[in-house]
């Protein structure tokens, strides 16, 4: 139980870091491309080396333990590329210009776009679902990896808790100039990071009450396709729009070094 309830405050915190977001849209005038590349870069690297080094290995061999070393193997690619091809379809689904992916600086909204453009208030309510549609299977992966290794579902909270910051900007903005209010601004944006702990919700009351070496194995290497996808799809093209290419690439290095270390450490 106390395993499950640090995993539990790991999603719901990783998940309202969306509000870091929305501060950060509410008090700078333009933003800081530096700290967003570096940010997303190494939050990608966290991500790819864990589903790497430590995820995809610990679904095959939970898999093998429970379907033979054929079988288990078989499970485990077949598992991560459903995860891909899981989260592939969400994103498809939601339309580009609310999509979590394209990612809004602050000075692209302005009091004068507000007169000219009256359709913010929309756009702001769509980013938000599609960010909540979006953040659902990583509050799985995070509490799911806690819940088995807790210094994992730290590491992967961390990494998801900074790739949240600029989605909260990417709802915060539209909301704020359209409707001229800071708490409806943040509201919004904390409500698309709480679909993080209702994903972690829903995997506990479905799925734990039935876990075993071949589910867990399952959803492990999904979670590990799923990371995968989320960094190359997602992270690392953000970090390259903001126009720092070396930062991001650094960013990268850096959290797959600090990834390994904790992992050498704990």
């Amino acid at each position: 139980m106390d395993n499950i309830l640090f995993a539990f405050l790991l999603t719901l915190g990783a998940g309202l870091c969306t509000g870091i977001g929305s501060f950060i849209a509410f008090f700078s005038k333009r933003t800081n491309i530096k700290f967003l590349s570096l940010t997303l870069g190494f939050s990608a690297g966290v991500m790819i080396y864990i589903s790497f080094i430590e995820i995809f290995p610990k679904a095959q061999e939970a898999l093998i333990s429970a379907a033979g070393e054929k079988n288990g193997t078989f499970f485990t690619v077949v598992s991560f590329f459903v995860g891909m091809l899981l989260i592939a379809l969400i994103d498809k689904l939601i339309p580009n210009y609310e999509n979590p992916h394209e990612m809004k600086n602050i000075e692209d909204i302005s009091e004068k776009t507000l007169k000219k453009n009256r359709s913010l208030h929309r756009m702001g309510i769509f980013s938000a679902l599609a960010i909540g549609i979006h953040n659902f299977p990583e509050g799985l992966a995070t509490f799911i990896s806690a819940i088995d290794n807790p210094t994992l579902g730290i590491s992967i909270a961390i990494a998801i808790a900074l790739h949240n910051i600029p989605e909260g900007i990417a709802v915060s903005v539209p909301i704020y100039f359209s409707t001229g209010s800071k708490k409806k601004a943040l509201l919004y944006s904390l409500l698309s990071g709480l679909s993080e702990p209702l994903g972690a919700i829903i995997g506990y009351l479905i799925l734990l009450p039935f876990m075993n070496n071949l589910i867990f194995g399952i959803i492990f290497a999904g979670v590990a396709g799923i990371m995968v996808f989320i960094s190359l799809d997602e992270l690392l093209p953000a970090a390259e729009k903001y126009g720092e290419h070396h930062l991001s690439i650094y960013g990268l290095i850096s959290g797959m070094i600090v990834m390994a270390i904790s992992l050498l450490i704990f």
